[in-house]
């Protein structure tokens, strides 16, 4: 019944947020884009550092702020080497001090020190990919972004029915004791169904051997990040990383894969001049 009810919230919350994203990311500017996954961006960072820094509301603020000036200093001036030595610079800096000011726990001192220097660029930085391909590839932005999502959330759709009904061999249980090897296989159908639809829909002028090559390193690296974010709330004695997406959990539950999915295609882009 759990699991029924579970699926049920899925179809629902996708039902009312996938029109509203569709129609922002076609019919809007780059900026409106960049907009929501900016929001996204400070939501999936408040998560984050909830868990890292779970009794210091300061730190947390503070982790915030530090992954928003990340994506800001990545899109607005990212162009500009000055500006980004300028960020890895501040981000360490600051990561590595704020330990000192708010002191905690000594035995959680060292995954707060690396949480304040990682988290942002982790978050912040590998996020906002997703703005940076739907300014910088002009017309077929929207597509790649599309073609994003749909390796990202196909796969997740894939493993989750072949999971659920063909799993059998656990795949990592000491990290993700539900996941199993059958649900993993279905991840790269559903990754390779995704890229399938944008060859032949929306995007045509990808070459479907590069697609199904993104499909196969996408769909895998995006299921092992999938994997970082269940050791990582495992880690902590978090279930879910958040509730703000019914039927999903939290912002971070919805995008850890594609924090590894959207740097892929944006330098497939790049390196291809596919744009």
């Amino acid at each position: 019944m759990t699991q029924k009810s579970n699926l049920a919230s899925r179809l629902v919350t996708a039902a009312i947020v996938a029109p509203l994203l569709l129609l922002t990311l076609f019919r809007g500017p780059p900026l409106a884009w960049y907009g929501i996954v900016f929001v996204a961006t400070l939501i999936g960072a408040k998560e984050l550092f909830g868990m890292t820094h779970p009794a210091d509301r300061v730190a947390q603020a503070i982790g915030v702020v530090t992954t928003g000036a990340v994506s800001l200093v990545l899109y607005f001036a990212g162009h500009d080497p000055r500006a980004l030595l300028t960020l890895i610079a501040g981000v360490t800096i600051m990561g590595a001090l704020v330990p000192l000011w708010r002191l905690g726990r000594i035995e959680d001192a060292a995954l707060r020190i690396l949480a304040g220097i990682a988290g942002p660029l982790y978050v912040g930085g590998l996020v906002t990919f997703l703005a940076l391909l739907r300014r910088d590839q002009g017309e077929l932005g929207p597509p790649f972004v599309l073609l994003t999502l749909m390796l990202s959330w196909m796969a997740d759709t894939g493993g989750y029915f072949a999971g659920r009904y063909f799993g059998k061999t656990k795949l990592y249980e000491a990290v993700s004791p539900k996941k199993t090897r059958e649900g993993f296989a279905g991840s790269l159908g559903g990754a390779v169904f995704g890229v399938c639809l944008a060859h032949f829909w929306y995007l045509p002028s990808l070459p479907l051997h590069h697609g199904l090559a993104l499909a196969l390193v996408g769909g895998t690296l995006g299921q092992l990040g999938d994997l970082v974010e269940s050791l990582l709330k495992r880690s902590t004695g978090i279930k879910d990383s958040g509730s703000i997406v019914p039927g999903h959990g939290g912002i971070l539950d919805r995008i850890d894969a594609l924090l590894i999915v959207s740097p892929i295609v944006y330098l497939y882009t790049v390196w291809s001049n596919a744009g």
